[in-house]
């Protein structure tokens, strides 16, 4: 593969990532079944780190709290398009995480209604799956 397709599939997943659709991220209850919600999810490819904003006792971020270091997966299609971002998700309350996550959220949807119980749920990502993914995985920025 040359650079030159990388960067074409780089800046397509990016795009796609950015157009405005619903995604759904699925995470684990506590007796193993899958827990698939509707979501709105931003994505930075540059840190590889998607972002979901939520309540803080919703049960998307009470599923990740509980099994810290666990594989997430958020996903969007469009027609024949889709792509599944996996990895490893966190629950951060830190004003500036919230706030930078909101700002992100804005951009790509609209302004969230406040919310002082505001959370963000913030994925590490380490697998692309779909016909909108990176070509290979590059180093980590």
């Amino acid at each position: 593969m040359d650079a030159g397709e990388q960067h074409d599939a780089d800046d397509e997943l990016v795009r796609f990532w950015q157009e405005r659709r619903v995604c759904f991220l699925t995470t684990t209850r506590a007796d193993g079944t899958p827990h698939l919600v509707p979501v709105g999810v931003t994505y930075d490819h540059a840190t590889r780190t998607a972002r979901v904003i939520t309540g803080r006792d919703t049960t998307k971020a009470r599923n990740v709290r509980r099994a810290a270091g666990a594989v997430v997966a958020v996903g969007q299609v469009d027609g024949r398009r889709w792509s599944t971002l996996e990895g490893v998700a966190t629950v951060r309350d830190d004003a500036g995480a919230v706030r930078d996550a909101e700002t992100r959220y804005a951009a790509r949807y609209r302004q969230p209604r406040a919310n002082p119980e505001r959370v963000v749920i913030e994925i590490d990502v380490r697998r692309f799956l779909g016909t909108v993914r990176p070509l290979a995985r590059g180093p980590r920025a």
